[in-house]
């Protein structure tokens, strides 16, 4: 199947929210699979770095509190440049190179963290696991209430903005975050995914599948990484 831009055809923009029936759920249902293909491209790509050398180097190379920041700045650059990708308008693949390379600036990230909570026997399946559950709960209420929860997009942004000024401090001035901010940023995560799964129902037009799982996957993998954080403080 080719995705240049030639072969692409531009798809209808209609809010998928006013489309009709067939087309509503063919959104969906396209946005849900990719979905669960990032999260397997995710797990299938931790395995491997997780499996070899770079794991260590990599632990190592960012245990230093201003090597950890320089590796979270070069992150949120690649997120925002994979979003943008992923949301356009006019080439297919663009759309999935934003995505393919958000799920692997996600697998490299993660690296440190779970190489460190691989040591303790069952931090990562139970975090694994209690993500699921959390996300497949949050999914329901919103799709059972058909709530618009765009309302919480502020509240979203401030308290993003007031973590990443947190873990900053953190690095610069040396002190831990407590076992309280992990639970702030759980609470933080599920209003993420409350807030993009409306957006799925009630905002991103036909066509935005790839934009609209890149946004799902986000939300998923920030709540793992609190998740598996909340569980390697109860194992110390």
């Amino acid at each position: 199947m080719s995705f240049s831009n030639q072969a692409y055809e531009s798809p209808r923009w209609d809010i998928a929210a006013d489309a009709n029936a067939t087309d509503r759920a063919d959104f969906i249902t396209k946005t849900y699979i990719h979905l669960v293909a990032a999260i397997g491209a995710f797990a299938i790509l931790e395995v491997i770095l997780l499996n070899s050398p770079v794991a260590a180097s990599l632990t190592g190379l960012v245990g230093a509190g201003s090597g950890w920041l320089i590796f979270l700045v070069l992150f949120m650059v690649v997120s925002w440049i994979a979003r943008g990708w992923a949301s356009s308008s006019t080439s297919l693949g663009m759309q999935y190179a934003g995505l393919s390379l958000y799920v692997v600036a996600q697998a490299v990230l993660f690296v440190p963290l779970l190489y460190i909570a691989g040591q303790y026997e069952g931090v990562i399946p139970s975090a694994g696991l209690s993500t699921l559950g959390l996300f497949v709960a949050l999914t329901a209420v919103v799709f059972m209430t058909r709530q618009d929860f765009s309302w919480m997009r502020s509240v979203l942004w401030f308290g993003g903005l007031a973590a990443i000024g947190l873990i900053v401090c953190a690095v610069l001035f040396k002190f831990e975050l407590r076992p309280i901010f992990t639970y702030a940023m759980i609470a933080l995560a599920c209003g993420y995914i409350l807030y993009d799964t409306s957006n799925v129902l009630h905002h991103y037009r036909i066509g935005q599948h790839v934009a609209a799982s890149l946004a799902l996957f986000a939300s998923v993998a920030l709540l793992f990484w609190y998740i598996v954080r909340l569980f390697l403080f109860s194992r110390d």
